[in-house]
């Protein structure tokens, strides 16, 4: 059975300054390191009996430390990785949303390999908000057509 996460991507529009921005997550890790194209991800995890809206919430606050703000949310759709894992994406209005500073869950991996030492990473590394003509770059490929949408359902609809 295919692997099934859902996410939440925040954005803003500071037309006058950047134009439309997301905030998206570095992954971290030291596969990640010293990567930056295909390296950035929407804040996401895995869930399977639960409300997909749910997940994407609680997931959004392990990886960022802070929950999601409270706004009203677009459901962006399902987006399938070459790999067959699906990614269930909400966009949620964030002006105002700001963190002082990242508090991501960690995850254990032998590192570095056939060492016999494990090592913590923090699930993100980075977190920040980026105009959507560099996410588009920034973004694991899978997620890259959740940009579209997001734009698609905003059609001028941004204030």
């Amino acid at each position: 059975m295919p692997v099934t996460s859902a996410g939440l991507l925040l954005y803003r529009d500071l037309r006058e300054l950047r134009g439309l921005e997301v905030f998206i997550g570095h992954m971290g890790g030291p596969f990640w390191a010293r990567k930056q194209a295909g390296a950035w991800s929407i804040p996401k995890g895995e869930f399977t009996d639960e409300d997909p809206l749910v997940a994407a919430r609680r997931e959004f606050a392990e990886e960022i430390g802070a929950p999601a703000p409270e706004s009203e949310v677009i459901d962006l759709g399902t987006f399938r990785y070459t790999s067959g894992k699906t990614v269930r994406v909400f966009a949620c209005r964030a002006s105002d949303f700001e963190i002082d500073e990242l508090r991501s869950n960690l995850f254990e991996i032998e590192w570095p390999p056939r060492s016999g030492r494990r090592q913590r990473f923090p699930e993100i590394d980075e977190a920040r908000w980026t105009p959507v003509f560099e996410a588009r770059e920034l973004l694991v490929t899978g997620q890259r057509p959740a940009l579209d949408a997001l734009l698609a359902a905003l059609d001028g609809s941004i204030e």
